[in-house]
C-alpha cells in the first residue's frame, strides 16, 4: 500500500520533499545521508541476490555425494 503511495509522486512533490530535507538536515549533513541510503540500497540488493542464488542453487543429495567419491 505504501509503495503505491510513492508511485504516484510528480515532480513538484519531490521537489518540495527535497527542499524540506534539505531545510531539516542541511546541506553539510544531505551527503551523508545519501551516501548511507546508496549503502542500504546496496546491501539490500546484494541479500535479495544471495537469497535468489540459494534458491537457485541444486540441492546435493546423498546419492550424489557418493557417486563423487
Amino acid at each position: 500500500m505504501i509503495l503505491g503511495l510513492f508511485g504516484n509522486l510528480g515532480t513538484g512533490e519531490l521537489l518540495l520533499i527535497g527542499f524540506i530535507v534539505l531545510l531539516l538536515f542541511g546541506g553539510k549533513k544531505l551527503p551523508e545521508l545519501m551516501q548511507g541510503l546508496g549503502k542500504g540500497v546496496r546491501g539490500f540488493k546484494k541479500g535479495l541476490n544471495d537469497v535468489k542464488e540459494e534458491i537457485d542453487r541444486p540441492v546435493d543429495t546423498p546419492d550424489d555425494k557418493e557417486e563423487a567419491k
